[in-house]
């Protein structure tokens, strides 16, 4: 054999084999979410909040509005503010940086927010002169939430002398199935639900929320306690005393004298008819799962998102008669894919279900829902039906839809990148 057939035999030999192996390697490897901890030394944090020119967004979380505004947290880093006096030419104007931020809400141009254990207070009548005016140290608990959404979770090490814990950063990596089948810190999981209030000019959240102001009171919610606030002086809050929800608390919704609080085990209800004292009404229970929540009329629609740490392996829409506040009961349920955020505007039903688009049902008659729209190819998370139109957030994206008699249509899309 020549040297310059031997050299193409090898050639061909090298590549088939390179293919080979290229293969092999590729059915071994997986994406994953993996979680790892975002630390700030603890002199940095008691004066980082700032006030910054539009910046690229990290990781999209929660959606707020207030009057002509739109409020986008960046998980554990701030919130992103778009003027939307246009929604179909919405318009980036700031960033609000707040280490360790996840929730907002918004009274008569006062902005809360929770920095980790912190609760800040800004005064936002001038969008283009932002000022903090307040900052309760220590109010809030367990104020930095485990990345239950991350497939693995890689611990770091830091000085808790001088270092704090802030948050924690997600990324998509390939990895080795084996080795990560192997790890024992893997985890699957997430965060969810609320709404928005009256008394006062106040905005209103998404299904995901952990805030919730009602006239003078702020509830904030944690894994086990609802945080109560007197904002009466919107700028001096009193922080008064705490009241024990049970476990695994993720979410808030309000709806006259009652409370609902979404939990990977139930959904709780409050009365907070004695509003700096909300008292246990009753409870629904469902197996573990994560799950936000929103109520119309007689019913709760609550999603449920399995496959994941909160410990479901189906998910769902579940559909409860609350008609009777002290004897919840489960009407019916309807199969999900991986929903997230849930809205009602009338009698139309949005529900988010991750990366099997925005779906949007006529829920007439709950026990059988009518499908009337569903976008598929888009990402999403977080939903909130207003009087004029639609905004959703999904995969760093920020979407509006204008209402039809019986659909909806997308009038304008940003990228939050």
């Amino acid at each position: 054999m020549n040297k310059k057939l031997l050299c193409i035999v090898c050639l061909a030999s090298l590549f088939f084999i390179s293919c080979s192996d290229s293969n092999e390697d590729d059915s071994e490897y997986a994406d994953y979410l993996v979680a790892r901890p975002l630390i700030m030394s603890k002199a940095e944090f008691t004066s980082s909040v700032d006030i910054l020119p539009p910046q690229p967004i990290n990781e999209s979380g929660k959606v707020y509005v207030y009057q002509d505004y739109v409020f986008i947290n960046d998980k554990s880093k701030g919130v992103h503010i778009i003027d939307n006096g246009n929604p179909q030419q919405p318009v980036k104007i700031a960033f609000l940086e707040i280490p360790g931020n996840v929730d907002i809400s918004v009274k008569d141009n006062f902005l809360f927010a929770d920095s980790i254990m912190d609760l800040i207070v800004l005064d936002i009548s001038d969008i283009n002169n932002i000022e903090q005016v307040n900052r309760l140290e220590g109010v809030l608990r367990d104020g930095v939430i485990f990345p239950f959404e991350a497939d693995i979770v890689e611990f770091g090490s830091y000085d808790y002398a001088t270092e704090i814990l802030i948050g924690w950063e997600t990324v998509t990596e390939r990895r080795l199935i084996e080795e990560v089948q192997n790890r024992n810190d893997i985890f699957f999981g997430d965060i969810a639900v609320a709404e928005a209030s009256d008394g006062g000019q106040t905005g209103q959240g998404g299904s995901l929320a952990r805030f919730k102001i009602v006239d003078e009171y702020l509830y904030a919610v944690d894994s086990h306690m609802i945080n109560v606030f007197d904002i009466s002086d919107l700028e001096n809050p009193k922080d008064l005393e705490d009241v024990y929800a049970g476990f695994d608390i993720e979410t808030i919704f309000n709806r006259g004298e009652h409370l609902f609080l979404g939990s990977m085990r139930g959904m709780y209800i409050y009365d907070i008819s004695s509003p700096a004292t909300p008292t246990f009404v009753s409870e629904f229970r469902h197996g573990t799962a994560c799950d936000p929540v929103v109520v119309d009329g007689d019913y709760a629609y609550v999603t449920l998102r399995g496959g994941n740490g909160c410990g479901a392996l189906e998910s769902g829409l579940f559909i409860v008669d609350i008609s009777n506040i002290q004897t919840p009961e489960l009407t019916i349920s309807y199969p999900m894919e991986e929903p997230y955020g849930l809205g009602i505007r009338d009698e139309k039903l949005f529900v988010c279900d991750g990366s099997s688009g925005l779906k949007v049902y006529d829920k007439t008659n709950v026990e059988d829902l009518t499908l009337l729209n569903h976008f598929k190819d888009i990402v999403t998370f977080d939903v909130i039906p207003l009087e004029s139109h639609l905004i959703m957030v999904g995969n760093e994206i920020l979407y509006q839809y204008e209402y039809l008699d019986d659909k909806i249509r997308l009038i304008s899309q940003i990228g939050l990148n």
